[in-house]
């Protein structure tokens, strides 16, 4: 016994021990901690940028000590600096126009973050009935899961196209299609870890339940919900970055031309004489998605106390 306690104590010591802060960041609030580290690594992964580039203009693109040519070239029209990068985003998107490439960026992302949210909200609300389907029918949930998770095997590049086709022939707007597409990539993880949270209540809670005779409708909405919220609002943060993949990729083959999705191919096209556009707008498309998310991981904080989020 005295053993089996000393074992214990050492693993949450160790636990302790992991956990821990570093010594210089002791004493400073959590958010300040993040956006430190955040600060770090971008500041590590600008000086590999451009370390990568000056390794390329020392050797001739060569990599250092052979003559093997560098995985990709290092000059600027295939890696432009990271202050051209910023730099374009301040200028014309083109020239004798007065409108910024950040100001149109910024009017794209609005337009994709909507058709992005209406599709996070459809998806994750068919996640969810579907995971609460299942947590009441092992039936239905054994034969409806493999098509579930088959459903995600296929690639987006395939499905979109279908959609945007079966939706024109049912009338449907371009924006619904691509929110269909969005809601697409947003269910899966959402069905996954509710149902995983739904079954998480102790047994024992559960059979109280049963014990005072409550309905399913109850047990499920002051039991099990409230219980599955950690695991959802991590689904949730997956489904927020995929609701802005879904909604960029569904925007191609749907002919907008307002969106993120509409701007990447553009600037794809112009890659040779503007690479730093391109980049510019990859940039942009990346803050919108942690932007998202960001809201995401706010609203857990505002439900949630700290000892029940899942990731901290």
């Amino acid at each position: 016994m005295q053993d089996h306690t000393a074992q214990s104590a050492s693993i949450v010591e160790e636990l302790q021990t992991e956990t821990t802060p570093p010594a210089w960041s002791r004493g400073l609030p959590v958010w300040l901690r993040r956006a430190l580290a955040f600060l770090i690594i971008l500041v590590i992964l600008i000086a590999l940028w451009e370390g990568y580039k000056a390794i390329g203009a020392a050797t001739g693109n060569k990599i250092p000590g052979t003559d093997a040519p560098l995985p990709v070239r290092s000059d600027d029209t295939a890696m432009p600096h990271v202050s051209s990068i910023l730099g374009a985003l301040f200028k014309p998107v083109q020239r004798g126009q007065t409108e910024t490439l950040v100001g149109f960026l910024l009017k794209a992302s609005l337009f994709t973050l909507r058709e992005a949210l209406v599709g996070f909200i459809l998806g994750s609300a068919v996640g969810f009935g579907l995971a609460v389907v299942f947590v009441h029918s092992s039936l239905l949930e054994r034969g409806l899961t493999p098509y579930v998770v088959a459903s995600q095997t296929v690639p987006l590049l395939a499905i979109a196209p279908m959609i945007v086709v079966w939706g024109g022939q049912l009338g449907w707007d371009p924006w619904v299609r691509v929110t269909v597409i969005s809601a697409y990539l947003t269910f899966f993880p959402v069905t996954i870890n509710s149902l995983r949270g739904l079954r998480s209540p102790h047994p024992a809670a559960l059979e109280l339940m049963r014990s005072f005779a409550a309905p399913n409708r109850q047990t499920l909405w002051k039991l099990r919900v409230p219980a599955a919220l950690p695991y959802i609002f991590t689904a949730l943060k997956i489904s927020a970055a995929l609701s802005v993949i879904g909604a960029i990729v569904g925007e191609l083959p749907s002919g907008i031309g307002d969106g993120l999705g509409r701007a990447l191919l553009t600037f794809n096209q112009y890659f040779i004489t503007g690479p730093e556009k391109l980049f510019a707008a990859i940039l942009v498309a990346a803050l919108a998605g942690m932007i998202f998310v960001g809201i995401i991981s706010l609203l857990e904080r505002i439900v949630l106390p700290p000892q029940r989020r899942l990731s901290q």
